[in-house]
């Protein structure tokens, strides 16, 4: 019963979260962008001079590490007068649930926090769980499903389980949800993709800014529920539902 009250809740998020483009396959090419080509020696700071703007097109091209020379940047034409928002790949608004609301979307590789009068507050980029983990068959989706923070850390945060056998990956700002799967800044910074061991991957800023300035562990004040966690299932997992593909479905119940 819990169960599929939990699939219909899930179901209701991603039929408010449908967008029209997933704005990490837009080509640089599209109306209202130009494209800026890296040249050697140039950073980030170099071409975007403004944090604001900079933080922005580190979204739109969901990426905020290194630069290598002759890659191709997604620039809106008016950037100057851009606002962070206006590139979401989530609505701007939900139907409001009375609590504030973390989502992480695997096919839109990005994450939403909305408040609890259902408006977007901040969105990010982030890297979900790969099918297997790297040098094993163990499985690594990100749990689909509805959780709630348990438990949260700080820099220091550190995996007790990878890299194997002794841990020590750096997790800084972790915020558990499910089990040992968290969300947590990525030092290495993000990729376009799912490939990590099960948590959410963030840019650093963003999981520092969600730790401290959004989320709720639990306490006493809000009777020991934490903030409220939806991860919309993958694309593969919603498929096999509407095909009875057993053992895909089986691996989802696994966690």
């Amino acid at each position: 019963m819990r169960n599929t009250r939990i699939r219909c809740f899930i179901a209701l998020i991603v039929g408010m979260l449908l967008v029209p483009v997933s704005y990490a396959r837009l080509s640089c090419n599209e109306t209202g962008f130009h494209c800026v080509k890296v040249k050697r020696g140039q950073s980030w700071q170099a071409l975007f001079p403004s944090a604001r703007e900079r933080a922005i097109v580190k979204r739109i091209n969901h990426r905020n590490g290194y630069l290598q020379p002759g890659l191709r940047l997604k620039v809106p034409d008016e950037l100057t007068d851009a606002d962070l928002l206006d590139f979401s790949p989530f609505p701007l608004y939900i139907e409001p649930h009375n609590e504030k609301l973390i989502v992480f979307d695997p096919e839109k590789h990005a994450w939403a926090a909305y408040d609890s009068s259902g408006e977007l507050i901040r969105w990010g980029p982030a890297t979900g769980g790969g099918k297997t983990c790297r040098g094993s068959d163990e499985l690594c989706y990100t749990k689909p499903g509805e959780f709630r923070i348990y438990s949260v850390g700080s820099s220091n945060c550190a995996s007790r389980k990878f890299p194997r056998p002794n841990g020590g990956a750096p997790m800084p700002y972790c915020m558990f949800f499910n089990g040992g799967q968290a969300f947590h800044g990525s030092p290495g910074g993000v990729v376009n993709g799912n490939v990590s061991h099960g948590c959410v991957r963030m840019f650093v800023k963003d999981a520092h800014w969600l730790r401290y300035d959004f989320v709720e562990k639990p306490y006493a004040g809000n009777n020991f529920r934490g903030t409220k966690v939806v991860i919309v299932p993958y694309a593969v997992m919603k498929q096999a539902e509407d095909h009875g593909d057993e053992e895909t479905l089986a691996a989802d119940e696994m966690y």
